[in-house]
């Protein structure tokens, strides 16, 4: 795997509407790419074929956030400015609304994963998490033991849930059963962890945004080892472990997103297509991986030759 990362060289940019600022991207399940368009309350959807790109209003107020997608093959999607989460089916454009429940005030919607028994999980910076059960739409909300920062959200392969807290600054872990988070502290205090992604080994990689580290935290044993990010002043947002566990690292210090092989500990970079580019979440399927580039309007293809 040393040169896993280094063969990924080819990449394609595409122009998204203006003022879309993607901030979020997923695979659908037709080849094409959704994206969430935060400043216009849309999804955005890409075909990479044909660069064709259209956009789906998700409704009044709409700012969504996160998107991935289900076991459904629909796209589900965070959206703090419903205080919501959105359904699309890309089948028949049917377009399902779940608000959250009546009391629980502004979350600041985040980001959503399944878990292994098909429930979806979210999170919301304002202090809490949440499911919602997609055959009934029953939906629960907890809040952390420690109070606002809930953000990245994954599920690992064994079907465990785990969040980060970027105001908190520590991992959690969900009992799927109760719904109760327990914390798990990482090595540096305030290192700002932001996203959190598992490999094929079940092992979780976490950015460090106030730290500029990236943060490997294996279940099984209870270890840590971190990596501080090259260059002067890292920001690592978002990361990814692709197909290969090649883990990816947006860095906003460096404009560039990183891929990190853990077996050789080596970095490749690549670069924004402009200035701040801005990558707020990193995802793929085999062979290829997405950056959606908020601050440029645009949406970069790495191909990794392994499709």
């Amino acid at each position: 795997m040393a040169e896993a990362a280094a063969t990924a060289t080819v990449t394609k940019v595409f122009q998204l509407p203006e003022g879309s600022g993607p901030h979020d991207v997923a695979p659908a399940p037709d080849g094409k790419i959704w994206y969430t368009a935060q400043r216009q309350g849309a999804l955005g959807i890409l075909d990479p074929d044909t660069g064709a790109v259209r956009q789906v209003p998700l409704g009044p107020e709409s700012a969504p956030h996160g998107v991935i997608q289900g076991p459904d093959g629909a796209a589900w999607i965070t959206d703090g400015g419903q205080n919501a989460i959105v359904r699309y089916d890309p089948k028949t454009e049917k377009i399902d609304v779940w608000k959250l429940p009546e009391g629980t005030g502004y979350t600041n919607l985040n980001t959503g994963a399944f878990d292994g028994d098909g429930i979806h999980w979210f999170t919301g910076q304002n202090g809490i998490y949440g499911r919602i059960d997609p055959k009934t739409g029953a939906m629960e909300i907890f809040k952390d033991p420690e109070g606002r920062g809930p953000y990245g959200i994954d599920a690992a392969p064994s079907g465990d849930v785990y969040y980060v807290s970027l105001a908190g600054s520590h991992l959690a872990r969900i009992d799927r059963q109760t719904g109760e988070a327990t914390i798990i502290e990482p090595p540096v205090a305030d290192a700002g962890t932001r996203r959190v992604w598992a490999d094929s080994q079940d092992n979780l990689w976490i950015s460090g945004w106030k730290s500029g580290e990236l943060y490997r935290y294996t279940p099984a044993s209870g270890e840590w080892k971190s990596w501080k990010l090259p260059g002067d002043a890292p920001k690592a947002y978002a990361v990814y472990v692709d197909d290969r566990d090649i883990v990816w690292v947006s860095d906003f210090g460096a404009n560039a997103t990183l891929a990190f092989d853990p077996a050789a500990e080596s970095w490749t970079s690549f670069p924004g297509s402009g200035p701040e580019a801005n990558v707020r979440q990193i995802l793929g399927r085999p062979g290829e991986v997405f950056l959606p580039e908020s601050g440029t309007d645009r949406l970069m293809i790495v191909y990794t030759g392994t499709r």
